[in-house]
């Protein structure tokens, strides 16, 4: 049996840096979005379209569906839902740039949960890490602009679920069809914001023209497209380079903040962004520099 010959690293690259601008869209689109219907019912039309298409796209995969897979993604799916619903009423409270820099708080967020719930080590870069994100938050709080809202405050919420989603899905999901499992995913965050829709009372709305295209975006590229793409080419990268890559998710944000809102922030509010995304950037500089030296060292044996 010949094996598939890999994608070219140009092109693995291309289509995961592609990710992250449609992942950053995703931000300017649902604010769009939720300024006309509520945030909840949001989340649930993106996700029942999506949904419908994955089920379009995974029928004649339907048949391998057993029980493991369903409630695995089941598992995988609650935590998705939690991490878009916090999305959501974030966006919604507070700018674009400053939720896209706090979401990527994921990164540090991560060797956090892992130390407290199995006792990892957190090591001194991630520590330097995590008092830099402080640091950032203090000035994003203080800096004379519209201080730390409970819009930040779901945000920086949203980044811990985002940590949690990420190792919910490497401790749960074993040898899984990734495509079924999305479907699961999918299909449970839907049901999760039609129980939300229920529970809590919705404001008057009025679907526009908008929000309805805010709706099939997010729907198609940063939730069908974006797993797909992520699912098919991160595996031919370390998770440290696909860290990196994912590091320009703020940089989108805060470009189509600049140059489709009109949203500005004062020195001090830069200052503040400039220090998280510092604090996410370099722990991985130096995870991709020992990377490098430990291929170089095995490289070496292997050749002498």
């Amino acid at each position: 049996m010949i094996k598939p010959q890999s994608p070219a690293m140009g092109r693995v690259y291309f289509f995961l840096i592609l990710t992250t601008f449609f992942w950053g869209g995703s931000f300017l689109f649902t604010k769009i979005g939720v300024a006309s219907i509520p945030p909840q019912l949001f989340v649930f039309a993106r996700f029942s379209l999506a949904t419908l298409i994955m089920l379009l796209f995974c029928a004649p995969r339907l048949k391998k569906m057993d029980t493991g897979t369903l409630q695995r993604g089941l598992i995988v799916g609650v935590a998705l839902g939690l991490t878009n619903m916090s999305f959501v009423f974030g966006v919604q409270g507070t700018s674009i740039s400053r939720a896209g820099v706090l979401n990527n708080l994921f990164v540090l967020f991560i060797p956090l949960i892992t130390r407290i719930v199995w006792r990892d080590r957190i090591g001194r870069i991630n520590m330097a890490g995590i008092a830099l994100a402080v640091a950032g938050i203090w000035l994003l709080a203080t800096g004379g602009g519209q201080g730390f809202n409970r819009g930040d405050l779901v945000s920086t919420f949203c980044a811990l679920m985002i940590a949690g989603h990420i190792i919910t899905v490497s401790k749960v999901l074993k040898d899984d069809d990734v495509y079924l499992v999305s479907l699961v995913q999918f299909a449970t965050v839907a049901a999760i914001a039609g129980s939300a829709c229920l529970l809590l009372p919705l404001p008057p709305f009025s679907l526009t023209q908008s929000a309805a295209l805010s709706v099939v975006y997010c729907a198609i590229f940063p939730t069908v497209f974006c797993f797909t793409l992520q699912n098919t080419y991160q595996r031919y990268v370390t998770p440290t380079r696909a860290g990196l890559i994912y590091t320009l998710d703020p940089v989108w944000c805060l470009a189509a903040g600049f140059l489709v809102l009109g949203e500005r922030l004062n020195p001090l509010e830069w200052l503040g962004c400039g220090l998280i995304f510092a604090a996410v950037l370099l722990p991985l500089l130096f995870r991709l520099s020992a990377e490098s030296r430990l291929i170089g060292r095995y490289t070496n044996r292997k050749t002498v």
